[in-house]
């Protein structure tokens, strides 16, 4: 190859590049990209699909920051350049507004929230009014009577927005300068001026398009369809795992009934959600309930140590409870299979902890199931349960109370159980009746609402050192919590004044689970290869598919295991390994070990770490609906989510439809004259090129 062909050849290459770079930066002059957009994606179950999605191709509309609900009558109806991508505040993001606009759908391409940097005055919750209401306890051959919220609606202020189906796509945008600079194009450009607009006009595309449609049972027939090696998925179940622990070690390996065991179980859900997917805080629906309870077990690892009682309390984290009670029921379903350590023979009782983060006054309010209680020796165990917890409430700020007349159990992990069998029990939450959460299942059920909130002059640090008044509440009712399981599961009434709750542990629980998670404490017992599970956020309660661990689930597993369990003189490799030595055969049966980061000592960088020995374990929780195959079932669970395409968004200009009308004709002109004039030039070229050649016998 000569090096007029290397010339050649790098002369492509450069044209290439300049092409390449000349394009990107067209677009980058063209588009603004959306840096934060969270969109709200399709779920399904056994008879629908709810959620929103894109065309294919992505949705595109011109902007419309709509004022006032009156407004929307130029998004239906008089505007003149449909389809409509509507900008909404926080106060018009409403179900009537949102109705409207699906109602009207033809003319609207889309909607973007912008999400307020402060919770709103007005009480939001997007979920329906009878949270779980078909999967639940209550159904038509329980009790007719409390079925469907008859006798008490838990969540009135449910608009149900969660569970409707759009036909276009909903993103949240956060209150920054992308969405300043998005609404000051709409007021340059799009803002009518005696009711006519002028071009160019500011325009946005989003773009999530789902793959699944119809419902659970026609997604994952798609998915068996497919039989290439690595076939492609339009849905996954949703599903993670349950954490559980228990006081005293239980053989894992061996699964099905222990002869002799009698377990209590202290239950707390570690699941929320929101309209919008990536953005589920869950403060007061799942922190407080299951902070309180890592607390409680916290304050209880000595004594049962020191002071063991007859019966093993046993700490469950149930995931997926939002969704028709995906934890819980996988449990139960275990339990009755042989699949789990222990079985439903060895239950005795149930205490759960649900939202008891916004008590108004010192009353927490004990929920029983009145139809189980028909019984006379489940009624009794009850009566004795409740007097526990009043005994434990001695010299703390929390009054437990029993709601004055029948009523039903609220949601709650505990209605599974008695779907399986009648069990006593008890569900600790801070109302009586209807939610106290103003925003449950909602992106403002967050830290400020819970009032876990700080000076401005403090470090992050000294932020997770704060003990603030919340701290304070939750820190009493785990200590209730505490003496409660201890005396439930046989411990002594004199050693209930050494159970306490330690305060600085909840404060920093709640910083870490509601305000930022990467910090100083978290990173001491988590392993390194999960040290990327922590974010610079609060954390995403959001369940998610199976193929992935949901953000709390691994933090809760470690923490739990640095607040139940002991620090062990072992390498780390034998740590790794699941026991205390080289001849160690036996401990991992009955105990768990993890070798976490620990810290780094004065002046250095590099972590010290070390092992942790406890009980703590994991089992499934996916619904057995995937594992029975059984996608219409109404008894268990049968929730799946899409998969999507990327989700992006942009906003651009666009010209008039005259002025790419013409643009258009231009161009077919060119191209038809261009291609005219080369097959003229082709045709003529060996009169146009030809050139006379002097003969080469020629001489001079």
């Amino acid at each position: 190859m000569d090096f007029r062909q290397y010339k050649w050849i790098s002369n492509l290459l450069f044209y290439w590049f300049f092409v390449g770079v000349s394009c990107n930066s067209v677009e980058k002059k063209i588009y603004v990209k959306l840096n934060y957009t969270i969109p709200c994606v399709r779920l399904l179950n056994a008879t629908h699909q709810i959620g929103c999605q894109s065309s294919n191709a992505g949705n595109v509309g011109v902007l419309h920051v709509l004022q006032t609900e009156e407004n929307l009558d130029w998004v239906l109806r008089s505007g003149p350049n449909p389809p409509y991508m509507v900008i909404i505040d926080t106060p018009l993001f409403t179900r009537s507004v949102m109705m409207q606009l699906k109602n009207g759908s033809s003319r609207v391409a889309g909607v973007a929230v912008v999400a307020p940097n402060t919770n709103p005055e007005k009480s939001f919750s997007p979920h329906t009014t009878c949270p779980n209401q078909n999967t639940g306890l209550y159904t038509e051959t329980y009790d007719p009577s409390l079925a469907n919220c008859n006798t008490t609606v838990w969540n009135p202020l449910g608009n149900g927005l969660s569970y409707e189906e759009f036909g276009f796509p909903i993103f949240s945008l956060k209150d920054d300068n992308d969405t300043r600079v998005m609404k000051q194009c709409y007021f340059d450009h799009n803002q009518a001026v005696n009711g006519s607009t002028q071009y160019p006009l500011c325009a946005m595309e989003l773009f999530s398009h789902m793959y699944a449609v119809t419902d659970t049972a026609t997604c994952m027939r798609r998915n068996a369809l497919n039989f290439e090696a690595e076939p492609d998925k339009v849905c996954d179940p949703l599903g993670d795992l349950n954490i559980w622990s228990s006081t005293r070690p239980i053989n894992n390996t061996e699964k099905g009934h222990k002869k002799w065991e009698s377990v209590v179980i202290a239950a707390a859900r570690l699941d929320s959600r929101s309209f919008f997917y990536d953005i589920a805080p869950g403060g007061q629906s799942a922190a407080s309930g299951f902070v309180a309870l890592l607390a409680a077990a916290h304050a209880l690892r000595n004594i049962t140590q020191e002071t063991p009682p007859n019966r093993t309390i046993l700490y469950t984290f149930f995931q997926g409870e939002t969704f028709d009670y995906i934890g819980s029921s996988r449990m139960v379903y275990d339990m009755e299979q042989n699949q789990f350590p222990l079985d439903l023979d060895n239950v005795h009782s149930v205490v759960e902890v649900g939202q008891v983060g916004l008590r108004a006054d010192s009353d927490l309010w004990l929920h029983t199931d009145p139809v189980s209680r028909k019984n006379d020796s489940i009624n009794t165990e009850v009566q004795a349960l409740i007097e526990k917890l009043r005994l434990a409430a001695t010299n703390l700020s929390v009054t437990p109370v029993s709601p004055s007349f029948s009523q039903p159990l609220p949601p709650s992990s505990f209605q599974r159980f008695l779907r399986a069998r009648p069990f006593p029990g008890v569900v600790l939450e801070d109302h009586q009746s209807q939610f106290s959460n103003r925003f449950y299942q909602s992106m403002y059920d967050n830290n400020e609402y819970l009032n876990v909130s700080y000076p401005t002059d403090l470090t992050p640090d000294q932020q997770l050192e704060f003990v603030t008044d919340t701290a304070k509440a939750l820190t009493d009712v785990a200590t209730l919590v505490a003496r409660a399981l201890y005396m439930q599961a046989g411990g002594a009434e004199d050693q209930l004044v050494d159970i306490k709750a330690d305060p600085q542990i909840v404060t920093r629980m709640l910083y870490s689970f509601l305000v930022r998670s990467n910090n100083s404490w978290f990173q001491q017992f988590v392993p390194a290869e999960h040290a990327s599970h922590l974010k610079d956020r609060p954390m995403n309660m959001y369940i998610g598919p199976i193929q992935q661990f949901s953000e709390p689930t691994l933090p809760v597993k470690y923490l739990l295991a640095y607040l139940t369990g002991s620090v062990v003189n072992v390498t780390q490799e034998n740590c790794q390994n699941q026991r205390q030595d080289e001849d160690d055969k036996r401990n991992k049966h009955f105990y768990n070990y993890f070798w976490v980061q620990g810290t780094a000592p004065p002046n250095s960088t590099e972590r010290v770490g070390f092992c942790v020995r406890s009980t703590v374990r994991h089992s499934k929780a996916v619904s057995p609906a995937f594992e029975l195959e059984q996608y219409t079932t109404a008894d268990y669970s049968t929730w799946t989510e899409s998969r999507w395409k990327p989700i992006t968004g942009r906003i651009f200009l666009v010209a008039s439809h005259e002025l790419e009308m013409l643009t258009l004709a231009v161009g077919i002109g060119v191209l038809l004259t261009s291609l005219f004039l080369t097959y003229a030039i082709s045709a003529k070229a060996d009169i146009l090129f030809n050139s006379v050649r002097e003969p080469t016998n020629a001489t001079y």
